[in-house]
């Protein structure tokens, strides 16, 4: 379980984050969602102890995030920010193997190995593994970072809005695989998205953020709601029945 208790982060007068209290179960995805500078990148990287909390206590799978040595939590939670710049030149196997150096501290063992190779098929990359990163399409890239956080193989996924830059066929595959981490590998994964219908198709739990607190929190069928996604939005939302679950259009 994900656990945030009055959790705060305060930049000035005017804009802070919190108090917050959620609790996350453990398993599926949870995506996170609302508008821009609602604070939703902020929660991800507290959680993940790349951003420091002002007050308050976050605990991922029971370690305090704020007193765990960081090569102890590197084993729990791996986190996926926005800003993916590798300034060394890298083949999609060599990132993707930088996902083991809490393991391994850049010695990969024939476990490391393994655990590599079988994050490098699952995303389907095989045929890209000799490759540079800069070689490759948007979408090919960000599935090498995506298997790079699988290959830390720990329990706890965070991944800060994956689908920035793909077209809707790469966002749409990105969400599959990341459904499959958790249905097949037994994950937990939370997702910050800016696209309420891929969370609301994808997602077991929708997190809606809004001016830095919790806004709705649930399984999809209780956020995408005309009432709830208007107010969260600050826009009128209409949800329909769409062929596969409910979808929300904006007027």
């Amino acid at each position: 379980m994900i656990e945030l208790s009055a959790v705060e982060k305060r930049y000035d007068a005017e804009v802070s984050i919190g108090p917050v209290d959620l609790k996350l179960p453990v398993g599926g995805v949870t995506a996170m969602v609302g508008p821009n500078g609602a604070g939703k990148s902020t929660l991800l990287t507290m959680i993940g102890r790349l951003l420091e909390a002002d007050a308050g206590s976050i605990s991922v799978g029971g370690h305090d995030v704020s007193a765990t040595r960081p090569r102890d939590l590197a084993k729990v939670v791996a986190i996926l920010r926005q800003e993916n710049h590798f300034v060394t030149r890298l083949t999609v196997r060599q990132l993707v193997g930088f996902g083991r150096y809490p393991h391994s501290h850049g010695r990969l063992t024939v476990v490391d190995d393994a655990i590599v190779d079988r994050a490098i098929d699952f995303l389907g990359l095989r045929l890209l593994e000799a490759r540079y990163l800069d070689e490759l399409s948007g979408g090919q890239r960000q599935r090498a970072y995506v298997a790079m956080v699988l290959a830390q193989d720990t329990d706890y996924i965070l991944l800060d809005e994956p689908l920035n830059n793909l077209d809707m066929q790469h966002a749409a595959q990105m969400m599959r695989h990341l459904r499959g981490v958790a249905r097949e590998f037994g994950r937990t994964v939370v997702v910050v998205l800016h696209d309420i219908n891929f969370a609301a198709h994808y997602a077991d739990r929708i997190c809606a953020v809004k001016e830095g607190q919790v806004a709705a929190f649930g399984p999809p069928e209780e956020i995408m709601r005309d009432d709830v996604l208007s107010a969260l939005f600050d826009t009128p939302v209409q949800v329909i029945d769409g062929p596969r679950g409910p979808l929300a259009v904006y007027y």
